[in-house]
């Protein structure tokens, strides 16, 4: 799988571990930045992730930061993005099965990196459970 991935500085750490995870698995990760934990603004970064998996040129996208939730915002503004806030297997398996989660943001303040690793592991497994929830997305979409 062809996965974007984009952090601000408090998100650099974990995402170069995920990074390291997900070419171990056999993805190809494209890396949108940030490249260092110098401070930046991390909409520059999460924002051109987002669209990678907006325009298909990646088939799911991973943000991080500190906690997960500016880029969550950052990343829902780019139609056609389900991203899904994830602290622990739970809402990242719901993520999928409810929501068709392309999308994920975690906050490395928030939680342990084998978490967010498992995380990852869950998103990329579970499938989408389609039925009741398809149409919730499509009504979501039709707002946008």
């Amino acid at each position: 799988m062809r996965i974007a991935i984009g952090s601000d500085h408090a998100g650099f750490k974990y995402k170069e571990a995920i990074k390291a995870f997900l070419a171990e698995k056999g993805h190809e990760v494209v890396d949108f930045g940030t490249n260092s934990e110098e401070p930046v603004d991390y909409p520059l970064f999460i924002h051109p992730t987002a669209v990678a998996v907006a325009e298909g040129r990646t088939e799911r996208g991973i943000v991080l930061g500190g906690s997960g939730n500016g880029e969550a915002i950052v990343a829902n503004r780019v139609k056609g993005v389900r991203c899904a806030v994830c602290w622990n297997e739970e809402t990242a398996s719901l993520g999928r099965h409810h929501n068709d989660a392309n999308v994920i943001s975690m906050g490395e303040r928030m939680i342990g990196l084998e978490m967010a690793l498992r995380i990852v592991e869950i998103w990329l497994e579970e499938p989408f459970d389609g039925g009741r929830h398809l149409k919730r997305i499509e009504m979501i979409d039709q707002l946008i």
